[in-house]
């Protein structure tokens, strides 16, 4: 408890894991509905925009979220080298 009171362990890294799966469920779920709906119904060229939208979406979640890891990382590291300096 101590931990997380005083910030020594940050919980954020584990929201963001969370924040992933859900950004991945939402770009399948957006992905599907624009391969298999539309004013046309089913059509090639909604199709592919879906895979398109679900190929660039998982992309962009992964980019974005493991951005925000390598900040706390970086973060983890310098603590480490602070404890070791002293």
């Amino acid at each position: 408890m101590r931990n997380f009171f005083f910030f020594e362990k940050m919980l954020t890294p584990s929201i963001i894991t969370f924040v992933y799966w859900l950004l991945l469920v939402s770009t399948v779920i957006l992905g599907l509905s624009t391969m298999f709906s539309g004013y046309q119904g089913f059509t090639t060229g909604t199709f592919f925009m879906g895979l398109l939208y679900i190929a660039g979406g998982i992309v962009g979640a992964r980019i974005w979220c493991e951005l925000l890891i390598v900040i706390f990382k970086i973060n983890e590291a310098l603590q480490d080298l602070r404890q070791k300096k002293t």
